[in-house]
């Protein structure tokens, strides 16, 4: 990702696959941790890198997803209106993908002209279309600076846990979902909010002077994905593709339709976001002038708006961009993303698209993954538990080594663990002993033994066909790595690499590289060490998705001229002779250092080693509270059952512990 050299806009090409990809837009009011970097922005480059290395018309999108409460409520927090703090967050994002050397074509923002031209045009599309209707609600109201609140902008004290505090939308001490005020019936019910409040707040504050909110009568708009159910299971069933996305994603997006879509509310009461088109028939400014679309109505359609901000700049009017989002013959669509995202881009954003009645690019594959833990607890910003996109780089690790270690850890069926054993011994072992291994000992013994340069490789006889049979074991991993990477699964991909690499070493041990080979056997000398020098041109190009620098560097060592990622282009087939005889190569050197194990424990101290041992105290507390009240319950049913009453909460059990053990009597006398 780079700003000094902007790239020429791409656009599709007629008779071509070409391919669009967008990683789940990172929310502008925090930095990313590891879970969330590998969770999108990384798998979506790695696929990105290996789409451009096949040959393939490839554009990759992202940007800042800035609107919405929680946008509102962190500038308040820091002092700052919301469009200082999405700027201060877009430059902390785009520093740290750059350090991990995210290609994005272009990694831009919400807040632009073009985004809210296209959100309003998808929704005016719906509105005509009859897929918005109006529902009136109740809701808090702060009478100090006239205004609806949202329910983060409502704080008091939790009516489950009674923590001062708690927000309006949930409490943080108890985690239960709650209600800004105290429900007088189940208005919830029907507002197609997947949320079910347990509790509210007693004693409701504005958050933002302290007044006590009152209720009131207020209209909001809500997307009828009822009604649009039909047409976006016809699509899930038949044109979506849908039946190869991630496994979670299948079973996340079957569940809402089986449950049956609700209407969803797409407004709320904000200042910061795209205003709600009040020119429309039916829609009335009185109702509608102080509210903005809500953020997960909006957030997809910044992928076309930022493309339209990469391929029209700033001609407002251009419709470049419509050349990737309307054109489904001709582009194929692959999202990455967490699960916790999977229903905004496979049932609420293709429900808008399909609403429209226009002919959109929708999702070919959605890529998603489970959650990535950190060394048994869970990352947390506030208490300096985990490695956060800022902080991986004070390690002094190459950034090479941590884009492998998190997508071989890739949660893509179940959550995955960062731990900093396993970070030290993937480097030790999986880098420095295999491939590291393979590219130091072929690079080393060709520079010394055969004067830099490439042997004549193809004279060799290989009359037992040993070199033969390898090439062709190294063509079957080349096909398995190929249609890994198809289908996303970036986890064997790379497993396979390791596999090919391996190979490697076991062409030279097998072959029993030295220089007694070379003065027995100069031409099968030659022939093993022009195989394994092009052996190792292929994995840099395999390597070149994962790990780009090391990829480079592979190159620079083998002599190949250039620079740049044009150099890289992965075969449908490896002939084993990119690399020329005679070629003269680079210097050798080490492509990866030997970590101590002792880093280990220093960096899980440094990274939250006090924070994450009351983490971990505190869930095993949280544990065995929620056993024993288990206990109690079951316990309080068995007495039940038997007729005999439970005791009271704090009163001893010894009465009903006597009426067992004498019914216990009775029963044994009887028999």
């Amino acid at each position: 990702m780079s700003d000094s050299q902007p790239k020429p806009s791409l656009l599709p090409q007629p008779g071509k696959r070409n391919i669009l990809i967008t990683s789940a837009l990172p929310y502008a009011n925090n930095v990313p941790h590891l879970g969330n970097i590998i969770g999108s922005v990384l798998s979506a480059d790695v696929f990105a890198r290996f789409c451009r290395a096949r040959g393939l018309p490839t554009l990759y999108v992202c940007g800042t997803d800035e609107y919405g409460t929680a946008t509102e409520t962190q500038a308040l927090a820091e002092g700052v209106d919301p469009a200082t703090l999405c700027t201060k967050y877009n430059a902390i994002h785009r520093d740290i993908y750059s350090w991990f050397k995210i290609d994005f074509d272009i990694f831009g923002r919400t807040p632009t002209p073009q985004h809210t031209e296209i959100v309003q045009a998808i929704f005016t599309r719906l509105w005509e279309n009859g897929f918005i209707e109006q529902r009136e609600t109740e809701q808090a109201y702060c009478p100090a600076h006239s205004s609806f609140l949202a329910d983060r902008y409502v704080e008091g004290e939790c009516s489950l846990c009674h923590a001062n505090g708690a927000r309006g939308d949930q409490c943080d001490a108890c985690g239960n979902l709650l209600d800004p005020l105290e429900p007088v019936e189940d208005t919830k019910a029907e507002s197609g909010e997947d949320r079910k409040a347990t509790g509210w707040l007693l004693n409701p504050r504005c958050k933002l002077d302290g007044a006590t909110p009152e209720r009131r009568k207020t209209k909001h708009l809500y997307l009828r994905l009822d009604a649009l159910q039909p047409e976006i299971k016809s699509w899930l069933d038949t044109a979506s593709n849908s039946k190869e996305w991630s496994s979670n994603a299948q079973a996340i997006t079957q569940s809402w339709i089986h449950d049956g879509l609700k209407p969803r509310s797409i407004t709320r009461d904000l200042k910061w976001g795209v205003p709600v088109p009040t020119n429309l028939p039916g829609l009335s400014g009185d109702d509608y002038n102080n509210k903005v679309f809500y953020v997960w109505f909006d957030a997809c359609i910044g992928y076309p708006s930022i493309t339209k901000c990469y391929t029209d700049k700033d001609d407002t009017t251009g419709k470049n961009w419509e050349k990737w989002w309307k054109n489904p013959e001709n582009v194929s669509l692959y999202q990455f993303m967490g699960k916790d995202n999977v229903p905004f881009h496979s049932i609420i954003f293709p429900g808008s698209q399909r609403g429209t009645g226009e002919n959109w690019t929708q999702v070919t594959k959605l890529s998603t993954t489970e959650y990535l833990n950190y060394e048994g607890g869970k990352f947390s910003k506030s208490k300096s538990v985990g490695v956060f996109g800022n902080s991986a780089k004070d390690t002094g690790v190459p950034v090479d080594v941590w884009r492998y270690y998190l997508l071989s850890r890739r949660p893509e069926t179940s959550d995955s663990e960062f731990s900093w054993r396993e970070f030290v011994d993937a480097n030790n072992n999986d880098l420095l002993k295999n491939l590291g291994n393979f590219c130091n000992r072929v690079l080393k013994f060709c520079h010394a033994k055969l004067n830099a340069a490439v042997p004549n490789y193809q004279n060799y006889a290989d009359s037992g066909n040993a070199l033969k049979h390898h090439k062709e074991e190294v063509n079957g991993l080349l096909q398995t790595y190929i249609a890994n990477l198809e289908a996303t699964k970036l986890r064997a991909g790379l497993s396979t690499i390791l596999s090919i690499s391996a190979l490697g070493n076991k062409l030279l041990q097998d072959n029993k590289l030295s220089n007694q080979l070379l003065s027995e056997d100069p031409e099968r000398c030659g022939a093993v060490v022009g195989l394994a020098l092009n052996q190792l041109h292929l994995l840099a190009n395999l390597l070149f998705p994962y790990m780009p620098d090391t990829a480079a560097a592979i190159l620079e060592q083998l002599g190949v001229q250039g620079s740049g990622n044009s150099r890289f282009s992965i075969p449908d087939v490896w002939t084993a002779d990119a690399i020329p005889a005679g070629q003269a190569i680079g210097e050798p050197k080490l492509l990866f250092s030997t970590i101590p194990a002792e880093k280990a424990d220093e960096w899980r101290e440094a990274f939250g080693g006090d924070e994450l041992r009351k983490q971990k105290q505190i869930e095993l507390e949280k544990a065995a509270a929620k056993k024993a009240a288990k206990e109690k319950e079951k316990e309080r049913k068995r007495l039940k059952k038997l007729g005999l009453a439970a005791p009271a909460s704090g009163e001893p059990a010894q009465g009903a512990t006597e009426q067992l053990q004498n019914l216990s009597i009775k029963d044994g006398e009887s028999k």
